[in-house]
């Protein structure tokens, strides 16, 4: 009996040992240590495929494209049907260019492919969409998101679990968008939201605490739009990349800009 005893507990302990090991990493405890790491992980990351969802009302979109992380910043390429038909967003070194669709070119110079976009500038597409394409394209950098962490978030819940399949830890955060100033998501204007106005972030880390999943619930502040959703999904971490502005030759600008 002692010697099966003893035999049982070396088994249990081999078992133990095996989990502990493979996922040693522990939980955090406040959003500012999860954000860091998760930070961290996602620049020695430096590469993502990702996949975006925007549902918010009647507006439902779909995006997909792939990303490089640096210290610097994030460069992306994606193609999104925001708009309600393809388009084409490369963001690289802070600047947006968006593939002007075929029907329009015509108002571009040279009726070149590519134009720049931002949400201050003064051609009919900026004046437009700049403003929510720029949003759309900083929605995707995961970057972005855990800074808003560190800066307003509270950390509600952890636990290890799995997505997909795969071994995850998953978060639930409180972002008091007050506390954010000038970086509000969805396009929120500064001084949008009362004091005190949260809304709800889950985030899925890998164990490598890469994200694998980012959903930010707009319920709370998109009245009427209930279920108010942005989801992103990240994937093949440190596979290679293209990620690069377009050709000058094919930049042109708005006739009149």
């Amino acid at each position: 009996m002692r010697r099966t005893a003893l035999a049982l507990g070396a088994v249990l302990a081999v078992t133990l040992t095996g989990a502990c090991s493979g996922n040693s990493a522990p939980l955090f405890s406040d959003a500012r240590a999860l954000a860091d790491a998760a930070s961290a992980a996602t620049v020695a990351g430096h590469s993502a495929k990702f996949t975006t969802d925007v549902a918010a009302g009647t507006l439902v979109s779909h995006g997909q494209g792939q990303a490089k992380f640096a210290a610097d910043g994030t460069s992306l390429v994606m193609t999104t049907d925001y708009i309600g038909e393809p388009l084409e967003l490369r963001l690289v070194a802070g600047q947006l260019y968006a593939k002007v669709p075929e029907g329009s070119r015509d108002q571009v110079t040279g009726g070149k492919p590519w134009v720049k976009v931002s949400p201050d500038g003064s051609d009919p597409f900026s004046q437009v969409l700049g403003g929510s394409l720029v949003q759309l394209t900083e929605q995707n950098d995961p970057a972005r998101t855990l800074a808003q962490v560190r800066t307003a978030g509270t950390l509600a819940s952890g636990e290890r679990t799995q997505l997909d399949g795969v071994g995850a830890e998953h978060y639930r955060v409180d972002v008091d968008l007050a506390k954010l100033g000038s970086e509000l998501p969805a396009g929120l204007p500064p001084g949008s939201v009362a004091p005190g106005t949260k809304v709800p972030l889950e985030l899925w880390l890998d164990a490598a605490h890469r994200p694998l999943q980012l959903v930010l619930d707009l319920s709370p502040i998109l009245k009427g739009a209930e279920g108010a959703r942005i989801t992103a999904r990240y994937s093949a971490w440190g596979s290679p990349v293209d990620v690069q502005a377009p050709a000058a030759d094919q930049l042109g600008a708005f006739a009149g800009s």
